[in-house]
This record gives structure tokens, sequence and C-alpha cells, in this order.
């Protein structure tokens, strides 16, 4: 049932709340239906396969997590539901002919916010007034790339960047191999600190996703003030605004439930989560040197002391 192009750790926490939702709706794992989860480990390249294996199975519904786990499924099939979750742009992949109308096998959820990319940036101005460079950290993992490699996501934010006056740098993690597991975080913050960055805006991607604290480490080692997107506030960054993609799993069982009683994907309307929550870090702040304006402090949703 289950495709996601990370790993297993964040599947377990993620399982558990899973089933407690779909007991909600009286549909209990075990009794009403089983997940068998495939992961990619970060390894896209194997998603194709873990796709076919699903379709072989005879899955009655696929869950894909992920752009390119939610492309493998619907290359895969044109028959079994796909449900998707952690897909930036379901219509710029192809998943969908509308967000209104699917018109194909395929629905789910998206915490798309096109206003996002630009709200990150203004707050980033309002908190380093004196910011003139700063790294923008994606993964080669993303799908819709155009020919100078740059994903919609990448494309928008440093649209964004630039309207504010800011000289934005894209690093892209190479994805991971059988050979190379990990990706180099070390190696990309290395090439930010030679371009003189200033401080570095984590995209909710992949393999960001499934190394958050990592970054955040690496990024306090090099005193470089970190914005996450929402729900990242745990990673330990300095600021966490936008929509999270852990919020939006919860209406998975929702979707799902409409699904097996007879709702067809392609008139299933794709669902938009755009809760935007705003989190500081007051001890990273000050870990790093940084003093956030206390106006800014007083609008946030949490802060950390």
């Amino acid at each position: 049932m289950l495709i996601n192009g990370g790993a297993g750790p964040f599947h377990d926490a993620w399982r558990r709340t899973f089933a407690q939702d779909f007991a909600q709706l009286d549909r209990i794992e075990g009794r009403d239906f089983t997940v068998e989860p495939r992961f990619a480990n970060g390894q896209l390249g194997r998603l194709p396969q873990l796709a076919a294996e699903q379709v072989n199975a005879g899955t009655d519904l696929i869950l894909a997590l992920g752009g390119p786990a939610a492309s493998a499924a619907c290359r895969a099939t044109t028959t079994i539901p796909v449900v998707f979750a952690i897909v930036t742009d379901p219509v710029a992949l192809g998943l969908v002919e509308t967000a209104q109308r699917p018109g194909r096998n395929a629905t789910g959820i998206t915490s798309l916010d096109p206003e996002q990319a630009a709200a990150q940036m203004r707050l980033l101005k309002e908190a380093l007034p004196t910011i003139e460079r700063i790294a923008l950290l994606s993964d080669q993992t993303i799908p819709g790339a155009d020919a100078s490699g740059l994903a919609p996501i990448d494309r928008a934010n440093k649209a964004a960047a630039e309207a504010l006056g800011l000289r934005p740098q894209v690093v892209k993690l190479p994805a991971p191999t059988a050979a190379s597991p990990d990706p180099d975080f070390a190696a990309a913050f290395a090439d930010m600190t030679r371009e003189g960055a200033q401080a570095v805006v984590i995209f909710d991607t992949p393999l960001n996703f499934a190394h958050g604290k990592r970054i955040a480490e690496l990024a306090r080692t090099h005193r470089l003030p970190t914005m996450f997107a929402g729900g990242f506030s745990a990673a330990g960054g300095l600021i966490t605004y936008g929509t999270s993609v852990v919020d939006s799993h919860r209406r998975l069982p929702a979707i799902i439930d409409k699904i097996w009683r007879g709702t067809s994907p392609a008139e299933l309307p794709v669902e938009f989560h755009k809760h935007r929550e705003l989190v500081f870090n007051v001890k990273v702040a000050e870990s790093i040197g940084i003093t956030l304006p206390p106006d800014l402090l007083s609008r946030a949703d949490q802060v950390i002391r």
C-alpha cells in the first residue's frame, strides 16, 4: 500500500498516527486493511521497481509519499487508485489534470502554497536586516527540473529572493546511491561558505526532510541562520515557517476512506493544506550570535527558549 522514497524510521512514527486516524473512521489495521511498506532509502532509482512490485502484488490502493514516489506509482498503473502526499505541485508533475478534477487514478493532498517562498524571504529579511547572500538547500531528487537543473521549488525560491534584492545560491544535494547512501552535507555547507552565504533556506524536499537534524547541526557549526519549512521545528533550526507536510498527513485516511466507499480518484479534488506555522528558536539564535527582533517573536506560534 505504501511507497516512500525515504527510509523506515519516519514511517514508524507516521504509521502509529495513521492507524489512529483510521480508527476514528472505524477502519482497523489488520481487520479492515493492511499496510505493506516499500522504502527506497533515498535511492530514488528504485522507485519504479517498488511501484511495479505493489501493482504485481494486487494491492488495492497505493499511498505514495513524495513527488518521485507518486510519479513512479502513476507510471506503474493507470487503474489502481494512487493517493499522494508531500507533493509540491501535482499538476506540474502530471499526476492530475487539474486540482479540482484530477481526471485520472490519482488524488491526494498537497502543502503547495504559491506565496510561501516570498513570505519566507520577507521574514528572513525582517529577522536579518543586513543579509545579502543566501543559500537555498535543495536536492537532485526533485522532479520537473528545467535545462538549468532547477526544479519548480528551486525556481520559485530563487525568484522570491531576487525580488527582495537578495543574491541566492541554489545548492543541490546529489541523489544517494548504493555506494554513497548518505548525502554529502559537509560538501554542501563548504560550498555555501565559499560563496559567502549569510543564511540558508532549507527546502521541504525528501533528503532534507530525512536529515533535518543533521542539517541544523552543520548550520550551527558554520554559524549560519536557518529557515526551515513548517513542521521542522524539532530539527533545531533558527526559524521554522510555512506549511507542514506532517500536518497534511492527517487528512490521508479520510481521502482513502472516500475512495474505499466508492468515490473515484478522478472525481476527488486534490486537497490543499495552507496553514503556516511560525517558530523561533532563541537557543539557536544565542548559540550563533543572533538577536531576534522582539516584534517578530511576538508574532510566533511558538518560541523555543
